[in-house]
């Protein structure tokens, strides 16, 4: 999925330089540059934007009090020449604050904390989707989708920010919550553990206190106990 992206900064070699930063990262595509405010606005209420980068200090109207009037706010990393903004930026809940000259390094570790932050609220939408039983799902890995087959996932594993996919032939670490994971997957997937949820179809055997998956035993947290043993009583 690529995002849309708006520069807005009324320095000329500023907005050339983040939209060359840009043109590196292939999950964003940069609709327009704009020097001011309300060459901005028009070009909000023609377009879909998922991600500003809004410079705070421009004439007639300050980023910052631009931002606070939309109605319809797209995600934003103000960018400044002045330390001083800082917090008028997070009180605005800025996906982060970026300080000129303007780095590619820099601004690479701010859209990964966007991309980040998409996959934590828009799951269904945007990174994975799986309602009902469905043959695939898609997983941001590597900056790229991967296609990975439901049928051969064998169990999901937590390790802390992050879970692991184990799949009949290979594995998959990305940056997700179990929870919000367990939620786009279809029921033939049970949560049996705060750190583990199973492919029913691939349980081979189990006791009160593990399932096995071939060799691999996983256990069963004690407030799964009871919905375990309902969703395999014979």
């Amino acid at each position: 999925m690529r995002y849309t992206c708006l520069i807005i900064d009324d320095e000329e070699l500023a907005r050339e330089l983040v939209a060359t930063h840009l043109a590196q990262l292939p999950e964003f595509e940069v609709v327009a540059a704009c020097a001011s405010a309300l060459e901005a606005r028009r070009v909000l209420q023609q377009h879909t934007i998922d991600l500003l980068f809004l410079d705070i200090e421009m004439p007639l109207m300050k980023g910052t009090e631009f931002f606070k009037n939309l109605l319809h706010k797209p995600k934003v990393i103000f960018t400044t020449a002045y330390r001083d903004y800082a917090l008028d930026g997070f009180e605005l809940n800025a996906v982060d604050y970026l300080l000129k000259p303007i780095t590619f390094e820099r601004l690479f570790k701010a859209t990964e904390k966007f991309l980040s932050q998409q996959q934590e609220v828009a799951p269904v939408t945007t990174q994975i989707a799986s309602i009902d039983r469905k043959e695939h799902i898609f997983i941001r890995k590597d900056r790229k989708q991967v296609k990975v087959l439901l049928d051969t996932i064998e169990y999901v594993e937590s390790l802390k920010d992050y879970i692991t996919i184990h799949c009949l032939d290979e594995k998959h670490t990305v940056k997700y919550s179990i929870s919000a994971f367990h939620k786009i997957l279809d029921d033939r997937f049970l949560r049996i553990h705060r750190s583990y949820i199973v492919n029913a179809d691939k349980v081979t055997a189990y006791t009160q206190q593990d399932v096995e998956i071939g060799r691999r035993e996983i256990p069963i947290g004690k407030q799964y106990q009871v919905t375990m043993q309902q969703r395999f009583k014979s």
